[in-house]
């Protein structure tokens, strides 16, 4: 929940912007901050560099977690979480990681650890999820995982 506050600080947003916001105040950031306007200024370049993948990055996350984005997502979301069972789980930095046997990866974020390990205790991960993590925090798709 920190990174979520920090992200959208830095981006100077509240948790009601739209995607339209969203799109507008980060091309505008970035217009101001991008690296080719400082020339002759080897330090202020690198100085833009940084806040440009800061800005990139949190513009990235918001718009993952944004409820216009989650909507999109819904049904297979919906459609994972009630049909596929967990494959694996991992927690990394208070996200936790979920990935499913029909491909599908979500993280969920503020996780507490010791959510996670009960979850790792229990005899089924995917009802605890269903019982303790699903619709409990803030979720993101998190693209097609891995399948060997």
């Amino acid at each position: 929940m920190k990174k979520i506050g920090e992200h959208r600080k830095l981006l100077g947003v509240d948790k009601t912007a739209t995607l339209k916001e969203l799109k507008a105040i980060y091309r505008n950031t970035m217009k101001e901050a991008h690296p080719d306007k400082f020339v002759n200024d080897d330090a202020g370049k690198l100085e833009a560099e940084e806040k440009c993948k800061a800005v990139i990055e949190a513009y990235h996350f918001l718009v993952s977690i944004n409820p216009e984005t989650q909507e999109k997502y819904k049904e297979e979301y919906t459609e994972t979480i009630t049909k596929s069972i967990i494959s694996d789980f991992y927690l990394e930095k208070s996200i936790l990681k979920v990935q499913h046997f029909n491909g599908k990866m979500f993280e969920y974020i503020g996780v507490p650890r010791n959510t996670y390990i009960k979850m790792v205790n229990a005899d089924s991960p995917s009802r605890f999820a269903r019982r303790h993590i699903y619709g409990k925090f803030i979720y993101r798709r998190n693209g097609e995982a891995m399948v060997e």
